[in-house]
């Protein structure tokens, strides 16, 4: 209905993005050993990945203040389409580690990789305007993102069972990746957009930028947390516990379903517990639930990995309601992008996760949740008032 913005168009389009950059996200390192690269290389390579995503995104906040953002999430599911078609495309190991580079696929791989791209925050706090509609809408693009995530774990785990080469199959399920990128991209064609001031700055008033910064200091000791500990944390299961990609993506597909169980209930949490409560502790327990995986054996650390990504799932659309909150409206591209570049342009310590691994392998764990718990206390002083 045009009355609702299409935001059914919307969740079907996170739903098909979901499962096709899943699947991309969580094969890329495990591809990567598989055609040769070392540890270190791999996590070299996610370091330029991390570091043109970060330009990526930074330009199309700019540009969504401008254009719409709905123009700047088609553009922007325009890059992983094109880089998932490549991987199927060709083995050339150059060709590999440029379509990986201008995809962005690098980064976390949990249950809300698939539904935030550049603009859709944005989109979402300038056609929603309450607090609590915008953390009920984020909520359900969440679980529904989170949910359709099992479908890209569930192809790394049938990959096992397709009748190809080891090397064809990684690219056939690339093909299907890039088949269901094409229908994110039709699916964002159909999404309404409301009418927002014009753009008086050049890029954001001061008082967005002073929030934007408060925002940012948190932002950026999570995403140093992050990027250690989980962009090679499918590599890091295979390597600490000896196991599959057929267990690697249950795994996964269990996370993924306890992340969508998370988002859709955040609304009706938030009804009773501050929303950056909500947005802070979430964090702090994500940080803490990191650091006791590597000391647990297989079955139970599986289950805090779980634990964590329903944890994770009740934090994210508060979190992302906070952080437009005091935002002038338009400046929410703007906002959006750079307080987005905090995260991304810290996880670039993904670099140093492949030697860590080398060195110690439970170190980028332990390392990493607790930068995160710490930014979850940060986040709370810094955004009390």
């Amino acid at each position: 209905m045009k009355s609702d913005m299409g935001f059914k168009y919307l969740v079907f389009s996170r739903i098909f993005r979901s499962i096709g950059i899943i699947y991309i996200t969580l094969v890329a390192p495990l591809y990567l050993k598989f055609i040769g690269f070392s540890l270190v290389s791999i996590g070299i390579i996610f370091l330029f990945i991390i570091l043109f995503n970060t330009i990526l995104v930074f330009a199309l906040g700019l540009l969504g203040d401008r254009v719409g953002y709905k123009k700047t999430l088609i553009i922007g599911d325009l890059f992983p389409f094109l880089a998932a078609f490549l991987l199927f495309s060709s083995s050339l190991k150059i060709v590999i580690i440029i379509s990986l580079l201008i995809g962005g696929i690098g980064g976390t791989a949990g249950g809300m990789r698939g539904v935030f791209s550049p603009g859709l925050t944005a989109l979402v706090a300038s056609n929603w305007k309450n607090d609590l509609e915008r953390v009920r809408r984020l909520g359900i693009l969440t679980s529904a993102a989170a949910f359709s995530s099992i479908g890209g774990s569930s192809m790394l785990s049938i990959k096992s069972f397709l009748p190809f080469s080891p090397e064809l199959k990684f690219r056939f399920l690339f093909l299907i990746s890039a088949i269901l990128l094409a229908l994110s991209i039709l699916s964002l064609s159909a999404v309404n957009e409301v009418a927002r001031p014009k753009k008086n700055s050049k890029i954001m008033k001061l008082s967005s930028l002073k929030y934007s910064g408060k925002v940012m200091l948190s932002n950026s000791l999570s995403g140093m947390g992050v990027g250690l500990a989980v962009p090679l944390l499918p590599l890091w299961f295979e390597l600490m516990y000896k196991i599959s990609s057929y267990d690697i993506g249950i795994i996964y597909s269990i996370s993924y379903l306890a992340t969508a169980l998370g988002s859709f209930f955040a609304s009706n949490l938030s009804k009773w517990i501050s929303i950056l409560n909500i947005a802070s502790w979430t964090r702090i327990l994500s940080g803490a639930l990191l650091i006791l995986i590597p000391f647990s054996p297989y079955f139970i650390g599986s289950f805090i990995y779980i634990l964590r990504s329903l944890i994770a799932g009740f934090g994210s659309p508060s979190r992302s309601t906070v952080n437009m909150k005091g935002i002038s409206t338009e400046d929410f591209g703007a906002a959006s992008s750079i307080q987005g570049i905090a995260s991304r342009t810290s996880q670039a310590t993904a670099g140093a996760s492949g030697y860590l691994m080398e060195i110690y392998l439970p170190m980028p764990l332990i390392i990493g949740g607790l930068l995160q718990a710490i930014s979850g206390w940060v986040y709370l002083r810094m955004l009390r008032q």
